[in-house]
């Protein structure tokens, strides 16, 4: 049995769950409603840009953030069970694989950003930073753009 890889787990998950492009989200908050923007993202990346009123739970806490009795419960998320949320991330893999996990654990009607925040801010969408301020689309490409160090890269891709 051949393993999974990130890109082929987050390709499964993508599978099972609904997934949104950012003009449809973006439609959706312009709507009154209760709908919920999930950021998996880590707390450093959240803070340079971010989705104005999104909630930010990193993607390594998010099942205990989703149950009350932990240190990481975050009750805002347990008691949205029934709210439609949008899960972000950086591209739409780790916000899939939340999207999943979501699902299996009862929430009804999760749905993940295809493309993640470098979607959105391509389609010149507003961001914000970690007070509140708007940041312009060239600035948040490049901190949600970072390059790979040489060591981080595939050596059979570094060799081709």
């Amino acid at each position: 049995m051949e393993r999974e890889s990130y890109k082929t787990l987050s390709e499964k998950a993508a599978a099972e769950i609904t997934e949104i492009m950012p003009w449809d989200l973006e439609e959706l908050l312009a709507k009154p409603g209760d709908l919920m923007v999930l950021d998996v993202r880590e707390r450093s990346e959240f803070q340079l840009v971010h989705i104005a009123g999104s909630l930010n739970v990193p993607r390594g806490i998010l099942e205990a953030a989703c149950e009350y009795d932990y240190a990481e419960t975050e009750p805002e998320l347990v008691e949205a069970r029934r709210r439609p949320i949008v899960v972000v991330c950086r591209s739409g893999n780790r916000s899939a694989l939340a999207a999943y996990v979501m699902k299996l654990i009862g929430y009804e009607d999760v749905s993940s950003l295809k493309l993640g925040i470098k979607g959105w801010n391509d389609g010149d969408l507003p961001l914000v930073d970690g007070v509140g301020n708007t940041v312009d689309a060239d600035d948040a490409a490049a901190v949600i753009e970072r390059e790979l160090a040489p060591e981080q890269i595939d050596p059979a891709r570094r060799r081709a």
